[in-house]
């Protein structure tokens, strides 16, 4: 993956250096919930399940006062430049391919923050992993989340990183598009289990958009067979089914919210081999 000299974006706030705060907030929309019920299922002996009850959207207390943006990252910061790289890339695809469907293409924000940071959908944490708040419109990262994706669910690799940011901008166009506000009634009063199917159906399509956006992404990054491993791999190491039977040795189904490790990497590469936005309908296919 080449990403070096492309360009960056503008829309990277960085919020490093400002201290964050509270608790959990609610209903904000990741790829990362999985990841935090596996991390602390290790660290603290905490049932994953109970966690992901908890992060899956529920909502837990008022949400916090979203703070004025932040500054620009420094200009050094490698990492930050990576990530701003491949936002820009994301606003290039979709403002194209919004215009082609006679719609424009709002731009998200990307928030980089350490610990903890105040978001229009509650108080975000490290611990959620990297999430997307559609109240604010903004994708939100700790860049540490990198590490742990790296040493503790073996899925190394610049595109699998950047995955982690197109799956998240995916939910910014789910958002615009108006599948979240619709995914939301429908599980308003749902049963536990049929609200869960929903969630997956939800994380499945941002899996496919990520796809989309890495097969436009291809010239551009100079990518390879390698990257789009990369991020098949990611895809497969975060699957409820692969983390809940290293977290607890068992699965259990009907508490999957993100797909299982064969639908995420099925979904990433239906929306990669052809690369449109119909091909992501999660919601009237079988998946």
């Amino acid at each position: 993956m080449k990403w070096e000299n492309n360009r960056r974006s503008d829309n990277v706030e960085d919020r490093r250096g400002a201290s964050g705060g509270g608790g959990l907030g609610g209903r904000s929309i990741g790829l990362g919930t999985v990841v935090v019920a596996l991390v602390a299922g290790w660290v603290f002996g905490i049932n994953p399940l109970t966690i992901l009850g908890l992060l899956s959207g529920a909502d837990i207390g008022p949400a916090a006062t979203q703070q004025a943006p932040a500054g620009a990252p420094p200009a050094n910061d490698r990492q930050a430049q990576f990530v701003s790289t491949v936002l820009a890339d994301t606003e290039d695809v979709w403002t194209r391919l919004f215009k082609e469907q006679g719609s424009t293409y709002a731009v998200p924000r990307l928030v980089l923050f350490r610990g903890a940071t105040p978001t229009a959908c509650g108080q975000g944490q490290s611990a959620m992993g990297p999430f997307y708040c559609p109240l604010d419109q903004r994708v939100y990262i700790d860049l540490a989340f990198y590490d742990t994706l790296r040493q503790q669910l073996g899925a190394p690799g610049d595109f699998a990183q950047a995955y982690v940011i197109a799956h998240e901008v995916g939910h910014h166009v789910q958002n615009l598009l108006g599948v979240l506000p619709r995914v939301e009634q429908l599980k308003r009063g749902a049963a536990p289990a049929d609200a869960n199917r929903l969630s997956v159906r939800v994380e499945l399509q941002a899996d496919c958009l990520a796809g989309v956006w890495a097969q436009k992404a291809r010239s551009n990054f100079q990518l390879e067979p390698a990257d789009i491993e990369e991020a098949l791999n990611a895809a497969s190491r975060i699957g409820d089914d692969t983390l809940q039977k290293q977290g607890q040795g068992h699965v259990v189904p009907e508490s999957f919210t993100h797909g299982t490790s064969a639908q995420r990497v099925r979904w990433f590469s239906t929306g990669y081999e052809r690369g449109t936005l119909a091909a992501c309908d999660t919601f009237d296919s079988p998946i």
